[in-house]
């Protein structure tokens, strides 16, 4: 019987047409454990800086890790809230 999707299954797939899913889902395996390893860096940064806005994009907006690496390295850093300076009187009634 002749199939339709079977001659381009073969012509991608090379001799070993197995070995291609395999490669395949091993990819999609890898890409998977990337982006779980930097979404979790990324929110778990998000929510101790207060950045609701940001947890909430980078839980919902799949990239494969790139806009949590672009959120830990560039954008974290920039929004960061400004420390007080130490000679900074302190705020409160005086005695």
């Amino acid at each position: 019987m002749y199939s339709y999707f079977g001659n381009y299954v073969n012509q991608w797939s090379g001799p070993f047409p197995m070995m291609a899913g395999a490669a395949f889902g091993l990819f999609i395996a890898i890409i998977a454990i990337w982006s779980l390893v930097w979404k979790g860096m990324a929110l778990w940064k998000a929510a101790r800086l207060g950045h609701k806005g940001w947890f909430v994009a980078l839980l919902i907006i799949n990239t494969a890790g790139i806009l949590d690496i672009l959120y830990i390295y560039v954008f974290s850093k920039k929004s960061s809230m400004p420390t007080a300076s130490p000679s900074a009187p302190p705020a409160g009634p005086q005695i």
